[in-house]
This record gives structure tokens, sequence and C-alpha cells, in this order.
């Protein structure tokens, strides 16, 4: 197979050391397009450290950002990087200001550089706050919810939802604060003003406080059944027979076409890794997602335009001791993660939790202890578009398959326009979802 990208093409990246040491109000540049449709253009020049592409595309992703193509290039020392993006959602509004200040928040400073001292620095510990609700219930509640919360920029670290015989709802969010303002009376005020404004007259109670013990009795794990953890976290690929709730649509045929090849032979100090795949949103972030877990160190990367629904990445790679991939078995190893990132980055299902019905929604966590943004959003999005309300609500992390997993927990209201107990039902309300969280 003939490399995407040519060898001689490494001298097109823009050397690192040609940018010079730039200001702080220089890390970060965002060019913005001159007219609607047009691609965005976010440029990040700052000292280089492992996993900071990673760190930079979740921030995209969790700004609602859909990236159409990427350059990176780092001389070990100093990196630039170089993302193309437009807007995944219409109906969010996006606060370019605060964006570009997250993404400054994850690179290291300047004087980092000059001292030589690339160890990223211990982040302090984010204060959690539990925002406390009790209102009437409503079709697509809970996604309206979160989308303040997203516009807030309030990150959900866990949730307790629950609906009572009489037709209110207790929500508990446990939230964190990305602007590190909810300390502060004016944030507070804005954020308890936002949510009674939402919700209306169907708002009871509304209270915005410190979590304090109740979060570490909500971060206790229930337990799930041998099948259902078999389904959600196995990492095998899905054969043509398997008739599992995974396998539904055409999709995931789709999805099984999928490349991962190592070269080590078109240059001297990195190893070529070239991915073939079907694209989605998120893709990118995956990727390094995976790189980063593994303490694998970019040199250069070029993560081309969308071709027919498939993309095409080219990154050379090198160990944390600088060294190439030559070891068969670290291939391997990374070869099948990359695969079953690609195949099924996040997994859907519907089952049976006694006599009632439960979607699942299950993704990966970063080593760092990051889950993935969006999801919860997404979800809410789509059942709310399939006019299904959701009766509890919760997440939870589990440790399965030698990896941490991030599960979205929903029992679905039986009062809607699907049987739900019907294989059809369901087949399509997981495709509405996977595709939601997948951005096709």
């Amino acid at each position: 197979m003939e490399s995407a990208l040519d060898v001689n093409l490494i001298g097109n990246f823009l050397d690192p050391r040609e940018m010079g040491a730039p200001g702080s109000e220089d890390t970060v540049v965002i060019e913005m397009g001159k007219k609607m449709g047009d691609t965005h253009v976010i440029t990040v020049n700052c000292p280089d450290r492992t996993g900071l592409g990673c760190d930079i595309c979740r921030i995209t992703l969790d700004f609602g950002l859909y990236i159409t193509k990427g350059d990176v290039t780092t001389d070990g020392v100093w990196c630039y990087i170089v993302l193309w993006v437009v807007p995944h959602y219409d109906t969010l509004r996006l606060k370019w200001s605060h964006l570009k200040n997250q993404l400054v928040s994850v690179c290291p400073s300047c004087s980092t550089y000059f001292v030589l001292d690339l160890m990223s620095p211990c982040p302090a510990s984010t204060p959690v706050y539990l925002l406390k609700f009790f209102c009437l219930d409503r079709n697509g509640l809970l996604h309206d919810v979160t989308q303040v919360l997203t516009e807030l920029e309030l990150s959900i670290q866990t949730v307790k939802v629950t609906t009572t015989p009489d037709g209110r709802v207790l929500d508990l969010f446990f939230i964190t604060d990305n602007m590190d303002l909810l300390h502060t009376e004016k944030r507070q005020e804005e954020t308890r003003g936002k949510f009674r404004s939402v919700l209306g007259e169907s708002c009871i109670s509304c209270e915005l406080q410190l979590a304090g013990p109740e979060y570490e009795c909500h971060q206790n794990v229930p337990s799930l059944s041998p099948a259902v953890a078999e389904e959600l976290f196995t990492s095998e690929q899905f054969t043509d027979e398997d008739n599992r709730a995974q396998v539904l649509s055409d999709d995931m045929t789709r999805l099984k076409n999928v490349s991962v090849t190592f070269d080590n032979s078109l240059s001297p100090a990195n190893t070529l890794l070239q991915i073939q795949c079907v694209d989605h949103r998120g893709l990118l972030y995956d990727v390094l997602r995976t790189l980063k877990d593994f303490d694998i160190k970019i040199s250069y990367g070029r993560f081309s335009p969308q071709t027919q629904g498939h993309r095409d990445l080219d990154l050379f790679i090198q160990l944390k001791d600088g060294n190439k991939i030559v070891d068969l078995d670290k291939q391997n190893s990374l070869c099948s993660r990359l695969k079953a990132e690609m195949l099924h980055p996040l997994r859907v299902i519907i089952t049976n939790r006694g006599p009632d019905t439960e979607l699942m929604v299950a993704n990966p966590v970063e080593l760092s202890g990051k889950g993935r943004p969006r999801v919860f959003y997404d979800v809410t999005l789509s059942l709310k578009v399939l006019g299904i309300c959701i009766f509890s609500a919760e997440i939870r992390r589990y440790a399965a398959s030698d990896r941490e997993w991030e599960v979205y927990r929903f029992l679905l209201d039986e009062n809607c326009l699907f049987q739900l107990g019907s294989a059809s039902a369901r087949n399509e309300i997981v495709n509405k979802v996977r595709r939601t969280l997948m951005g096709w």
C-alpha cells in the first residue's frame, strides 16, 4: 500500500524551532472563517509534552467542534499543531474566547521551554458541586438541563435522576466548573437563574452547593450481570454471525473496514503508523487518546480530509525513550487497541433490568481519569428526538478488560411510541443513539 504521506513531505511540515517562543497570547490563535459554513483554524504553538494533542482534541470535542483535517509537528521540545474545525451542533452558542482559554490551560507555559522541564504540572483538585432540582417531568427535560450545563461550561461528573410516581423528577448533578468560578456568588446565581428560566413554572426547587459525603456515596458502583458486562466491555471484534444488540445495521459492517499498519523503513528515527478507517466525530481524539495511554510520542502527523466517509491518518511516532516501535508484540498490542477504538469507540446496548428496559452506553476512560465529552448530551438528545422519556439515569465507572469504563445507564419510560419489548424498536433506538454519538 502506497503511503498517503510520502516521506519527502516531512520537510514540508513547519519546523517548530523556527516558530520562536510566543507570548501567552500567541500560544493559541483562532482564525475565524470569513462566512457561514467556512472552517475555522486553530493553531497551537507551545512547548511539547506527551499527550498534548489528545488533550487539545478532547477540548475541541467538548466544545462541539468537528475536526475536518489537522497537522502536527514537533522536535521533541516544541510543537506546532494546526486544526481545521467546524461546529457540529447548530443549537449551541460557541464561546471562542472560552475555547481559547481552555486550550491555553493545557499547554505547557513558555517558561517551561527555556528551563527544558517538560513534565506536566500536577493539576489542582477541582471542587465538585451538587446541583439539585425538583420539578415536574416532561419529554426532553433531561436534555434541556444538559444543554444548559453545556452552555454554562459545567462538566457532569456523575448524575442521579429519579422520577416519582406522581410525575415529578429529582435530579442530582455532580458537576465541576471549567471556568473555575462556581465558588463565586455571581456564578452560582447565574447558574440557578439559567435553570429557573429553562424549567419555568415546573421548577419546584433548585439548589447549588459544594458536594459533601453524598458524592462519595454516588461513586459506589452497582453490579452488572456477567452477560451485560461481557456485551459492553468485550474487546473481540464482532463476527457476521453475532446477533447481539451492538450489531444492528450496515454501520457496523462499514466500521470493520479498518486498516492499521506500521512501517519502519521510511524514517531513521520514527515508525510510520498509517490508519485508514470510517470517519466518526472524535476520531482524532480516539486515536491520540490511545497513543497517550500507550505513552507514545508523535513527531509528525497528518489527519487528511474525509473522502467518501473515510479518513487517512499518517503519524510518525516514537516510544517514550525515543526509539522506534520494532517489537512485534508492541505493534500487535497497539494495533489491536486502535482497531477496537475504530470499530466501537462507544458501546450501545439495550437490555432488561427486571421488568424495565435499560439503555446502556459505555466508553473507555483515559488513564489520566478523563471521560469522553458530550456522551450524556448526545444520548439525551437522541431520546428527546425519539420522544422517549427517561425514568431514571445515572453515570458510573467500572473496571473491566484491564481498563476503566464510564457507563451511562438510562431506564426508559414505557409510555412512548415504541414497543420497548420488541427487537425492531430496540434496534431503532440503539441505531439512533449510536449514530448521534458518532456524528453520522
